[in-house]
């Protein structure tokens, strides 16, 4: 079962992980959310966005390794994957890149999902026996 929820946590922490080359410029910027980077302001929030990314990837794969860190990383993950696909599902009219990053996060949310209970069902054999 452990072996699963490591799976499932590095699934997790690749999909936060591939944004992360947004840090490199407007470019790659673009080919990620098929979005206009030109305005600079923009372009540093989104540069910054990605390195935040890179942290929770490597959060994740971290926390596929060292059961200590997986709390936190179910929460973070939830917390970061559910705000996400709320706010494009409220707001709409998203283009298909970001359709793409909202059909990730809810394949990142699932492995979340299923990785938190399989910890939990494996916590409550151990604590069984």
């Amino acid at each position: 079962m452990n072996k699963i929820i490591s799976i499932l946590l590095v699934i997790v922490g690749v999909i936060h992980l591939l944004p992360l080359s947004g840090v490199l410029g407007s470019e790659q910027l673009s080919s990620l959310y098929g979005l206009s980077f030109e305005e600079n302001n923009l372009t540093i929030l989104m540069r910054h966005r990605a390195i935040l990314f890179g942290l929770f990837g490597v959060l994740f794969i971290y926390a596929a390794f060292n059961k200590t860190y997986q709390p936190f990383a179910f929460i973070a993950g939830v917390v970061s994957t559910a705000s996400f696909i709320a706010l494009s599902w409220a707001t709409g009219n998203y283009n298909a890149a970001i359709n793409n990053v909202v059909i990730a996060d809810i394949v990142a949310l699932i492995c979340i999902v299923i990785a938190a209970i399989l910890s939990n069902i494996s916590k409550n054999i151990q604590h069984k026996y």
